[in-house]
């Protein structure tokens, strides 16, 4: 496991760097092309400013938002954006300009960023608690405006170019009027969606920047590591579903998202895919941005197995998903991280050796590298892989399930001992009831387990 940083770098640039400020957002709307970049600075020595696009197509609905509305979701998407920034350095004071925020917000943010930092704390040696670490400062007393707005019964589905997005797109595109959202698309998430059946105007697109200082500075020893993409992606397909009207943003993520990737910890890679998070979110759209809206994960319920066993009746999507983030700007799997290592095991249960062989291009269970990242994956490790993995319990089963059928007898996996004895058939029954699926969602939901 790589360790960036320690307490001593974190100690110093905390010392040096004494806050951080999200000094403003400004924004263009023209020809139905809503333009956003904010505006940060770290002790007033470093000043970056991330940015945003949202190209104009006939699905969006630009005269619904007032501009005291568009105030309140950017502004809270510039709250989230600003962690990847502040984590540079990890200021002590950051100071909050645009708007006004109340106590129970301001705790509701350091929850989130520390929790949402807990990897990046954890690989670096940092040692930090959640009162400590951060003392957000609001100097503003302008108030953000709840939102009232009419929604139709449409589902907003983000789609990242992985099968559990796949899943989603299959299971509700013929039940309910669905648009997918894609941010920064990419081959893997456009085929993805054409498989599906939609077309690019049908495509909710955005096109996020980040600022090059960060990554300039990334380079010159500032700290570094993971923050929390998916509670990005939350607040930006707030923006999007009042844009098109859509009552429901229907995420992808599985039960399996809940277990902690340090165990006997909560420290998550995947935090702000968790139920927590999920409920979180879901109390402080309610009472701060709007009370009709609704979002949950469709595939809650089920766990990674599952999701594999719908997927692997979606021949098409085959050779288009993409799941590894190594090898996504070339749309292709890396054949070595523990995303792809993870994705074979789970789905070698309902697919072909020589079919998986076909979609990786390799076995991945031949190859003997990968095994430290498969005793990360099974247990034997200290950790598992700071990934979006399933659970150890699920690898577990996938690899007694290998073994049983001798799919393979290479020594990769030949002399592992799996911790669980668990029936494949259970998990493949099982249903999460901890979730939010609104009543007509769950009826979908349970029909194809």
């Amino acid at each position: 496991m790589a360790v960036y940083f320690d307490q001593n770098k974190y100690n110093s640039l905390r010392e040096e760097y004494s806050f951080f400020r999200f000094q403003r957002y400004d924004y263009t709307l023209e020809n139905a092309t809503l333009t956003v970049k904010f505006s940060f600075s770290l002790d007033d020595k470093y000043f970056f400013h991330p940015s945003f696009e949202i190209p104009a197509k006939s699905i969006y609905n630009w005269d619904t938002l007032s501009e005291s509305h568009l105030d309140t979701l950017l502004f809270n998407i510039g709250m989230i954006e600003l962690v990847s920034y502040w984590k540079l350095a990890c200021p002590k004071k950051v100071y909050v300009a645009p708007h006004f925020l109340n106590d129970e917000q301001i705790k509701w943010w350091k929850k989130l960023y520390f929790n949402g930092l807990s990897e990046f704390f954890y690989l670096n040696n940092i040692k930090e608690n959640l009162d400590d670490f951060m003392d957000i400062v609001v100097e503003s007393d302008n108030i953000c405006d709840m939102i009232c707005h009419n929604f139709s019964e449409t589902s907003l589905v983000p789609v990242g170019g992985g099968k559990d997005s796949v899943v989603s797109l299959e299971l509700l595109k013929n039940k309910i009027p669905v648009i997918p959202l894609i941010i920064n698309p990419r081959a893997a998430t456009n085929e993805c969606v054409s498989t599906a059946g939609f077309s690019q105007e049908q495509i909710a697109v955005i096109k996020r920047t980040l600022d090059p200082t960060m990554l300039k500075m990334n380079n010159e020893g500032f700290l570094n590591g993971h923050t929390p993409f998916s509670a990005l992606l939350a607040f930006y397909s707030l923006l999007i579903a009042f844009l098109t009207n859509s009552k429901y943003i229907a995420l992808s993520n599985e039960s399996s998202s809940n277990e902690p990737t340090v165990p006997n910890s909560e420290i998550n890679h995947q935090y702000s895919k968790s139920i927590e998070f999920e409920n979180d979110f879901r109390y402080y759209v309610d009472n701060y941005i709007n009370h009709d809206i609704q979002y949950f994960s469709f595939l809650r319920p089920l766990n990674e197995l599952q999701i594999a066993h719908i997927f692997s009746n979606n021949e098409d999507y085959y050779k288009k998903f993409k799941s590894c983030n190594v090898g996504s700007k070339t749309d292709s799997w890396c054949g070595k991280c523990p995303k792809c290592l993870f994705t074979w095991i789970i789905m070698s249960a309902f697919i072909p050796q020589n079919v998986l062989t076909d979609i990786f291009g390799k076995n991945l269970l031949k190859d003997k590298e990968l095994i430290p990242i498969l005793q990360q994956l099974n247990g034997e490790a200290e950790v598992k892989p700071f990934e979006c993995v399933g659970t150890l319990e699920e690898v577990n089963v996938c690899l007694n399930y290998i073994i049983e059928n001798e799919f393979v007898v290479e020594d990769v996996i030949a002399k592992l001992n799996p911790k669980y004895s668990s029936d494949i058939n259970e998990l493949l029954s099982a249903y999460d009831e901890n979730n939010n699926l609104p009543a007509f969602f769950d009826s979908i939901l349970r029909t194809n387990i």
